[in-house]
């Protein structure tokens, strides 16, 4: 039988630790990128551990979605591009399989995008995150 893939997005795939998150944006060894309507500021981890801090079972890019209320006054519409956005990463995570880093992926537009289009962007933002690291 041959084994498919799974494109899933767990919690130790997220970012989800207020330190691990003011770390991200206030530390000084984050970098960014901006492929519009996107924008990436990431971080590589320099341990194995969780932001609970458990050993970890294998190193893993972990992620973030931020839509700011400016860009979109209303929580669906917030909603609807934070979907899109972890439905690319979590397709095209394996870019980054191996390597341990955090990414926070920040929604600069005031306009929805389609999927195909956040996806290209992500991907590109992965693979340049990918020669980087």
């Amino acid at each position: 039988m041959v084994e498919t893939e799974r494109f899933t997005l767990s919690k130790e795939e997220r970012v989800y630790s207020l330190s691990l998150i003011d770390d991200l944006f206030r530390g000084g060894k984050s970098r960014s990128m901006t492929i519009f309507p996107l924008r990436a500021v990431y971080k590589s981890l320099e341990n194995d551990c969780d932001e609970a801090g458990f050993q970890a079972r294998k190193p893993c890019p972990k992620m973030l979605v931020s839509v700011p209320k400016k860009h979109f006054h209303h929580a669906v519409d917030r909603n609807r591009v934070k979907r899109q956005v972890r439905e690319a990463f979590r397709k095209n995570k394996r870019i980054l399989q191996g390597r341990n880093v955090a990414v926070a992926f920040i929604w600069l537009s005031d306009k929805h995008a389609e999927s195909t289009l956040i996806e290209r962007n992500v991907i590109a933002i992965l693979q340049r995150i990918s020669e980087k690291i």
